[in-house]
């Protein structure tokens, strides 16, 4: 594997009409290109991923895998607002030579992808075999074969949506009620808003597991009356994301969710999904509370022609990080 990075160094002009000065985009490739260029998988990340894929997808991701760099040139990007080396708040903004932090611009699914179609553009990829993406990277994929219909081939989205709902945005606002009332995030500092973000961290794992995943993983003993598994593992969590992540890019990723909706300046959503040509796998999770299935069903009853698998887990939405065997042996029937 390799890692990368493209930079772009003309002013990038934004959906919400701002401009980033310039930008860099971290990215992995992982097995070769082949001589007629037709084995490209593009893999889209989720909300606190980075461009490893084989670090949160190894069940699907890697040597002896469904998608293996023997067979396949795998290609990730790290998003523009993320953590791991893409521009984003904690970046220097070229103009003023000091971070950006608070200032730095809002950013949308649409920028991220034209970004990222822009380091297509520089690696002259004309064909993308596979574009996968769960979540966030679903709506990021969807986009993209909006844009570029003609560029995909297979199109594989897992627990996503063509429009973030009130039910998500309100998730996601609670998360940012968690960081603000961090005393620290009014500071300009990289660590600004630190333990509100890890509280933020705790609200979103109630929306990625259920009811059923935490009876199962964090059982109480008998008699027990303090000191819980659940109550050590909210804990555990949101130190565990302090670690690795900073509370601007968790803001500014959260908002890039609730904007997501591929009607906006289209028309209606629908009409919107009618323009993806290429052949669609849209995979969703039964327990899923996030991203409920019947999100799934509208994706793949207006993507036309365009499969819908339903997979049986207990897991949630975070089933689409857990779940191999099964995505693995529905993406192999629908390929068959």
């Amino acid at each position: 594997m390799e890692n990368k990075v493209f930079h772009y160094d003309e002013p990038f002009k934004l959906e919400s009409g701002q401009w980033l000065p310039e930008f860099d985009l971290a990215y992995t490739t992982y097995g070769k290109l082949n001589e007629a260029m037709d084995n490209v998988v593009w893999v889209c990340h989720a909300f606190t991923g980075n461009a490893n894929p084989s670090d949160w997808w190894n069940g699907l991701i890697g040597e002896k895998r469904l998608y293996n760099p023997n067979e396949h040139f795998i290609i990730c990007a790290n998003i523009l607002g993320s953590h791991y080396g893409s521009t984003n708040a904690l970046s220097k903004n070229p103009i003023s030579g000091e971070p950006y932090f608070h200032d730095f611009p809002f950013l949308s699914i649409r920028d991220v992808v034209s970004a990222i179609d822009l380091l297509r553009k520089s690696l002259n990829i004309n064909k993308i075999q596979t574009l996968l993406g769960g979540s966030l990277g679903g709506q990021q994929a969807i986009e993209w074969a909006i844009i570029e219909s003609d560029l995909i081939e297979n199109l594989i989205l897992f627990s996503t949506n063509a429009i973030h709902s009130p039910w998500g945005i309100a998730f996601n606002e609670s998360q940012r009620m968690a960081i603000a009332s961090d005393p620290t995030w009014t500071e300009r500092h990289p660590k600004a808003g630190m333990n509100g973000m890890k509280v933020a961290r705790s609200i979103a794992l109630l929306s990625y597991r259920n009811y059923a995943t935490y009876g199962r993983t964090q059982s109480r003993d008998e008699g027990q009356v303090d000191f819980f598994r659940a109550n050590t593992y909210q804990n555990y969590q949101g130190e565990k994301l302090g670690k690795r992540f900073n509370a601007f890019s968790y803001w500014m990723l959260s908002k890039m969710f609730d904007s997501h909706d591929v009607g906006r300046g289209r028309g209606k959503v629908e009409e919107s999904l009618k323009a993806i040509t290429a052949k669609t796998l849209v995979i969703g999770i039964s327990s899923d509370v996030l991203f409920p299935p019947e999100e799934q069903e509208f994706l793949a009853k207006h993507i036309p022609d365009a499969q819908y698998a339903l997979i049986d887990s207990i897991y949630g939405h975070d089933g689409f990080l857990i779940e191999f065997e099964a995505m693995t042996e529905t993406i192999k029937g629908w390929l068959k």
